[in-house]
């Protein structure tokens, strides 16, 4: 009756990730909840939108490039960059600013870090899940986790149930019993992954459902080719929607080794 034990281990595995699944679910649930009708008609600046996004980095990215665009920051393609105007328009900017330094030249990686753990991001995140509109700190990534936890539980109840069968059957018992009685914690998995998959879909990190309808709004209304839109699809996308292969270069190479700062650039 060993394959008994490997019952009670495939439904204890698949119990145990469907009700983390599950309890992050209602977390999730909660923040949108929450939200109520406040957020309705609200609209998004492109910080928020950079932070429901793809969180403090991507509010760091996006100031960076909004800088570099009126030429108050310049961005070398070997990945430096050099202030320009000393005067930042807000609280982002001066971020930016004081991450480089008195010198007025950083690489850009030290200067994406600094300022995205800067109070000015930090102030904007907390607005965000006070509003209902972020998943606080602690529920960040809980509906991707408990998917992967769940995938990994219907392939350890599937594998298993194949131990189980190629084991000696007992006497009075089928193996066709045997298949029946692994396939019901298999079906738990499998249809718990389906109704995450209907009801809480798409897994973001940093967006609560209320955030994400409207980012989804955002992203419906932009529109043209005026900046705004351009900064829009950075602000949703990332360093990705950059237009210009400078400036791109420049982002592909914030993490590269040092090298000597460059004049030139985007």
């Amino acid at each position: 009756m060993f394959w008994v034990l490997l019952l009670l281990l495939a439904w204890a595995v698949a119990g145990s990730a469907c009700t983390r699944l599950c309890l992050a679910a209602v977390r999730v649930a909660a923040v949108d909840a929450d939200a109520g009708t406040d957020v309705r008609g609200r609209g998004l600046t492109l910080y928020e939108a950079a932070f429901l996004s793809g969180g403090p980095g991507r509010v760091a990215d996006l100031t960076m490039v909004s800088m570099a665009r009126q030429q108050r920051l310049l961005l070398a393609r070997t990945g430096w960059a050099t202030v320009v105007d000393p005067r930042g328009r807000d609280e982002m900017e001066r971020s930016v600013i004081g991450a480089i330094g008195p010198e007025g030249q950083s690489r850009i990686a030290p200067v994406r870090a600094a300022t995205a753990s800067a109070d000015a991001v930090g102030s904007l995140g907390d607005r965000l899940v006070s509003a209902g509109l972020a998943v606080p700190a602690d529920g960040r990534g809980g509906i991707a986790a408990g998917i992967r936890q769940v995938q990994f539980a219907a392939l350890a109840v599937f594998g298993l149930g194949v131990a189980a069968l190629l084991l000696p059957a007992p006497p009075d018992m089928p193996r066709g019993l045997v298949a029946l009685w692994f396939a019901l914690p298999l079906a738990l998995a499998l249809s718990c992954l389906a109704i995450a998959r209907v009801e809480v879909h798409p897994y973001s990190r940093w967006a609560s459902p209320a955030g994400q309808r409207l980012l989804g709004a955002l992203t419906r209304r932009a529109g043209g080719g005026d900046d705004r839109t351009y900064l829009t699809s950075v602000a949703v996308r990332g360093v990705r929607a950059i237009g210009e292969p400078d400036l791109r270069e420049a982002f592909e190479h914030r993490d590269q080794p040092w090298r000597e700062p460059h004049a030139g650039g985007a």
